[in-house]
């Protein structure tokens, strides 16, 4: 009798449980952002940014209209300390699946708009090297509340 108890509280406690379980979360998975911290050379913001102009926000739109990037941004920021970025390239995707492929996906894009071939496009972000140091990147996800 006293198992048969045990298994009866035991079960009702599942029970009791279950709901809990069943229960959806209260976000969705959102888009993927990746945020470049740049650190401009002194001397050559204005260079840097006539690549921007001229280079990459060309790629960018190439790439939103292939459906590959959601949005893009260049922000300025005060740097606090000579360590600090003083610039982010922020680019937002629709979602994770969205990298799966991406050299493919981009080479194209790049080749159609740089008129450069990957060695080439190689050898010219080496020269960017002059203008600014990459000090890193993030990538964050946007949890969308329901």
């Amino acid at each position: 009798m006293k198992r048969f108890r045990d298994w009866l509280v035991c079960l009702l406690f599942l029970l009791a449980a279950a709901p809990c379980l069943a229960q959806e979360r209260p976000y969705r998975d959102g888009p993927v952002v990746i945020v470049s911290s740049v650190k401009v050379v002194d001397g050559q913001f204005e260079n840097y940014m006539s690549f921007l102009a001229a280079t990459w926000r060309p790629v960018m739109e190439e790439s939103m209209k292939a459906g590959i990037v959601s949005e893009f941004h260049v922000y300025g920021a005060q740097a606090h300390n000579p360590n600090e970025p003083d610039l982010y390239l922020v680019v937002t995707y629709p979602n994770m699946a969205a990298f799966d492929g991406m050299t493919e996906k981009m080479e194209p894009i790049m080749a159609k708009v740089t008129r450069m071939n990957y060695k080439e496009a190689d050898a010219a972000s080496g020269k960017r090297m002059v203008m600014r140091n990459l000090l890193g990147e993030m990538m964050v996800r946007e949890l969308v509340f329901k």
